[in-house]
């Protein structure tokens, strides 16, 4: 299927989603996740009109950007090595995964200008996914006011991959709360308005819980 058909699909369910928790689909973000496919593939996702491509691995980004250049307005997504960071900095818009003070240090570092990034929370607490506790995310912003060069725009979580929807929707009810807690605060370095969550399996729950970013993968740009 061709990925102007699928995204078809994609915003008719966003539309949905909108609808059931009375919001406006054009405040959300459709972030393509193109790491298990061709620059042929993430070319054709551009032209069939996303504007948001996600990498969640330097090497995948930067082979890409080297065809794309600034085309799309890139996201690094995945788990971000300190010493990596000087391979994407100058190519990124969005930074998806700050989750430690050694991180945003050499973010602030390398980067010529504010960088958007979201901290991103391991809600779930499972072993298997990065991110703060919930009951540190308050004081790490607090310690990142010095570091010009970091914009917390908002919150990331990664939900388990689970079909329990009561399960879901309380782990991105709990990012919201948190996002809103932090927005209050009106830190002028962390507005945190934005909040990155749901996947090609959840988004729609995601979405009605608050999401302004989803970052879809295989139901955007799978070769099916």
């Amino acid at each position: 299927m061709k990925v102007s058909e699928k995204l078809n699909i994609i915003q008719e369910n966003i539309n949905k989603a909108c609808e059931q928790s009375g919001r406006a689909a054009e405040h959300i973000n459709v972030v393509a996740v193109t790491k298990y496919v061709s620059v042929e593939r993430a070319e054709e996702t551009l032209e069939a009109g996303v504007l948001h491509l996600g990498e969640n691995r330097d090497e995948g980004l930067v082979s890409k950007w080297e065809v794309l250049k600034d085309k799309p307005l890139w996201h690094f997504i995945g788990s971000l090595q300190t010493r990596k960071v000087k391979n994407i900095i100058d190519k990124v818009s969005y930074i998806h995964s700050l989750d430690r003070l050694s991180l945003a240090k050499e973010i602030h570092k390398r980067a010529d200008k504010p960088v958007s990034c979201f901290v991103q929370v391991n809600v779930s607490g499972e072993d298997s996914k990065h991110g703060l506790s919930p009951s540190a995310v308050k004081e790490f912003i607090f310690q990142l006011e010095e570091l010009t060069n970091i914009h917390v725009v908002g919150l990331m979580t990664m939900a388990p991959y689970t079909d329990d929807e009561p399960y879901l929707r309380s782990c991105f009810r709990k990012l919201k709360a948190m996002q809103e807690e932090i927005s209050s605060l009106n830190l002028s370095y962390a507005p945190c308005t934005e909040l990155s969550m749901g996947m090609s399996n959840d988004y729609m729950i995601a979405i009605e819980e608050g999401a302004t970013f989803v970052r879809i993968g295989t139901a955007l740009v799978g070769n099916d």
